[in-house]
């Protein structure tokens, strides 16, 4: 994603990921509402936590933990996967990070600090990733899970298909 003067959209329930965005003032907003977070809540943003964070905002697409481990090898950091594991557990516990299933790899939450179920927008061809906010529990699912007496906890919501800019380039 390239720098841009937009900002990003004020809609809060558009989705986040493809636009063209300030993306400098993107990763500062995300890092201090992840550091406010922790700080609210008695959590330890450390720097190998706080460096995953940031690779991933850079990125607006999913890695790989592998792909991270090397990210923090080449940062400074240790080399070792529980390193890489132990940074993505935090942050996906405490919602900072979300796991895109069919990728098997992570990507900075877009709407962190808000109770939220993410569904995705996955591009095929880029590996972009644009996140927006859904409420399965309140549509069909939701009404079929009602019928049968079945509690959602936790949906994931993932689209595969081709992002603005892989459109363009076609």
């Amino acid at each position: 994603m390239t720098s841009e003067t937009h900002p990003i959209p004020v809609d809060a329930t558009a989705p986040v990921g493809f636009h063209k965005h300030d993306h400098d003032t993107c990763v500062q907003t995300a890092l201090g509402a992840a550091e406010a977070q922790c700080k609210k809540d008695g959590l330890r943003l450390t720097p190998v936590r706080r460096k995953v964070l940031e690779m991933l905002l850079q990125e607006h697409r999913a890695l790989g933990a592998y792909a991270i481990l090397d990210r923090l090898r080449d940062a400074g950091f240790g080399s070792q996967p529980p390193v890489a594991y132990r940074a993505l557990d935090f942050l996906v516990q405490n919602g900072f990070v979300h796991k895109i299933e069919r990728l098997n790899a992570f990507v900075a939450c877009s709407h962190p600090g808000a109770e939220h179920s993410p569904a995705f927008m996955i591009c095929r061809k880029c590996d972009a990733v644009a996140e927006a906010k859904s409420a399965p529990a309140k549509g069909i699912l939701g009404a079929a899970a009602r019928a049968v007496g079945f509690e959602i906890e936790r949906t994931v919501v993932e689209a595969e298909g081709i992002c603005p800019d892989c459109t363009e380039k076609a």
